[in-house]
Order: structure tokens, then C-alpha cells, then sequence
């Protein structure tokens, strides 16, 4: 086991003038950290995973708006204005699949709009959004766990819960929404253990979500995607939780490909099936997920695991990088306001734009 210097994971933190991430690529088999004190090599940690979750991201996202704004070699508010506009839609659009990205990125570029005062203060002011949005995200993960651990079923005393992907504390401020849910559940007593589905084609139930559960020792078994619904079938599941990158307002949902087909087994056998998520991730102009595309991943993903070369020459490859799960297969959305139906979500707009 890595060993850590306590028993929590903060994947982006800030340290006098820089930021430090997590290398996510590099676990389970290295723990190592990148510190970055310019904002173009947030945008690279972004794009090429250092740092990935939806929350994460936002928090990496907002120093890094802060980084380019003490870059820009401007006193003139309007000119700074100008350029800093430009940086954001530069960070926005680096993962457009996730909300909690374009949240963060709005609400830092409103805060330098309507900040009073020279430029001098203006960046000042980013600086402290970017950390109440870091500690924000941490109460809001910590309300999600507790009002999942009310919203999980009654018995037995002690459940096993389903989890895919990697929505713990890596993913956000550290300490994680579905995984959150997960830990506030073993901290209550109520978790007998988790299983984690692999996560292909880049792991990250493997990788990420069980190595967060070794650190806590919450009792992990690591099983592929396609013996889930197996698992389901068999009892061993008592309820399924998921994260999300992006939530329309009629309560479909976008998350790392295989959440669906996760939704439609538990569906198919009665199972719960549960969305944890801050409502930062609810994209209310996005009317279903009939609107949502869906990006593709590299085709090396799926014919290699490291120098292991899995497929012959001459096939064709699809690696969509989500899916879309319709709003009647999940039993309610874990939120920092707690369990919400689908059907109820439309009712708290207001108040959780940026």
C-alpha cells in the first residue's frame, strides 16, 4: 500500500503560489505529485488526465484562471477583462463534458466582472473564488455522503454497494460524492463492502476508486464491467452508486460509459439505482440528454493495456467516452440538498447557478 501523509486524498491543492495535483496517471503503482505555476500547464494536466473528475477539475480550472490572471502584464481593467475572458473559454473548452468545469470557469470569470477596485484586487478576489470553491466542494461532497447513507435502503444493516468509475475523493475537493457516499456509509457503520467495476478502458475503478478504498481500508473486490450485472443478478449488490459529468434538467444523465447498462441491470432486478452529485453538475439549459454528444476516446485505449497490444491489425475501434442513462432508471439524485427524484429536479434551479 502507498503510504500517504493522512487519511485524505486532496487531489488539486493550492500552496503559496502554485497549484499541486495528484498525478492520477500514475497510480495505483506510484504516488507522485506535479506542481504547476502557469496556467497553460493546467490546461496540459487537464487534457492529459494529471487531474480528471468533473469537481477536480472545476478547482484545478479556478487557479488556474487565477495563474493567467497574474500573467496578464495589464493595470488597464478593460484590456485584463479581455484577455482573462479569453483564458477561461481556453480552460472551458478543454473538457466541454463536464459541467463542474464550465460551472467553476463561469462563476471565476463573474467574480473578476463584478470585483470592485484595480487589478491588482481583482486578481486578489480570484484567488480567494478559487478557494471557496475548493472548500465549498468539500462540504457539499461530505452533505452528499450523508444524505446517500439516509437514502440507502433500510436493510440489511449492512449493504454492498456497487460503484463505477471514479467519483471519490480524487475526483473532487477530496472526498468524493458517490465514493463519498461510500465512506460515509463505512464511517456509520452500514457498509459491509464495495465493489468496484474495473472501469475500461482506462481503469479507473481499478486504478483510482480502489485505491482510495485500500488507503481507508474499506473492504474493495475489483470485478470487470461485464460481470456486473451478473454480480446484480446473483444478490451480492444491495443498491448502485454513480457520479455524473453532466445532468440535463429533465434528469438524464452523462457519466463514464457502462453507467447505463449499470442502470438498466439494476432496473432489470430491482436494485437501486443512485446519482451522487453536487446540483453544480445539473445543466439546466440542457433540456434532456437527447441533446448531449458524447466524445470519443483514442482507439489505443481499447487495443492496448500498456505494451500489451490486445487486438489484431486491421480492426475497426468505437470507444465512446460516456453514455447517456434516461431519467426513469435512477431511483433519485444524492445532492448537498439531499435525495431528489428526476422528476423534482427542474424545482432546484434556483439558487445553484455560478
Amino acid at each position: 500500500m502507498i503510504e500517504t501523509s493522512d487519511t485524505h486524498v486532496f487531489p488539486v491543492r493550492w500552496q503559496r503560489d502554485q497549484i499541486i495535483l495528484i498525478d492520477q496517471r500514475r497510480l495505483p503503482n506510484e504516488y507522485s505529485v506535479v506542481a504547476i505555476h502557469r496556467c497553460e500547464d493546467v490546461v496540459r494536466a487537464i487534457r492529459s488526465r494529471i487531474v480528471q473528475g468533473s469537481s477536480a477539475l472545476g478547482i484545478a480550472a479556478a487557479y488556474g484562471i487565477y495563474l493567467g490572471a497574474c500573467e496578464i502584464n495589464t493595470e488597464d481593467r478593460s484590456a485584463f477583462l479581455e484577455r482573462l475572458e479569453a483564458i477561461c473559454e481556453t480552460l472551458k473548452n478543454v473538457r466541454p463534458d463536464k459541467e463542474n468545469l464550465r460551472w467553476a470557469v463561469v462563476r471565476m470569470l463573474r467574480q473578476a466582472q463584478t470585483a470592485e477596485g484595480s487589478v491588482a484586487e481583482v486578481r486578489t478576489h480570484l484567488l480567494a473564488a478559487a478557494q471557496a470553491i475548493q472548500a465549498e466542494d468539500f462540504l457539499t461532497c461530505h452533505a452528499i455522503g450523508d444524505h446517500g447513507v439516509a437514502a440507502l435502503p433500510d436493510s440489511p444493516a449492512q449493504l454492498t454497494l456497487y460503484t463505477h468509475c471514479n467519483h471519490g475523493a480524487l475526483a473532487t475537493s477530496g472526498y468524493g460524492t458517490s465514493l463519498g457516499v461510500v465512506r460515509s456509509a463505512w464511517r456509520e457503520g452500514r457498509l459491509a463492502g464495495v465493489y468496484a467495476g474495473e472501469t475500461r478502458p482506462n481503469f479507473q475503478g481499478s486504478r483510482l476508486t480502489a485505491w482510495e478504498c485500500v488507503q481507508e481500508k474499506i473492504p474493495v473486490t475489483i470485478v470487470t464491467d461485464s460481470m456486473a450485472a451478473y454480480c446484480i443478478q446473483q444478490g451480492l449488490i444491495h443498491a448502485v452508486l454513480v457520479g455524473a459529468d453532466r445532468i440535463a434538467a429533465n434528469g438524464d444523465t452523462i457519466n463514464k460509459i457502462g453507467t447505463y447498462s449499470l442502470a438498466l441491470a439494476a432496473k432489470a432486478h430491482n436494485v437501486p439505482f443512485f446519482v451522487a452529485a453536487p446540483l453544480s453538475t445539473v445543466d439546466f439549459a440542457l433540456e434532456s440528454g437527447q441533446d448531449i454528444s458524447v466524445s470519443e476516446g483514442p482507439a489505443e485505449a481499447i487495443y492496448s493495456v500498456g505494451e500489451m497490444v490486445t487486438a489484431p491489425e486491421g480492426a475497426r475501434y468505437y470507444n465512446p467516452s460516456a453514455d447517456v442513462t434516461p431519467a426513469n432508471l435512477i431511483t433519485a439524485f444524492i445532492t448537498e440538498q439531499g435525495a431528489i427524484a428526476p422528476s423534482q429536479l427542474i424545482h432546484c434551479r434556483v439558487g445553484v447557478q455560478p
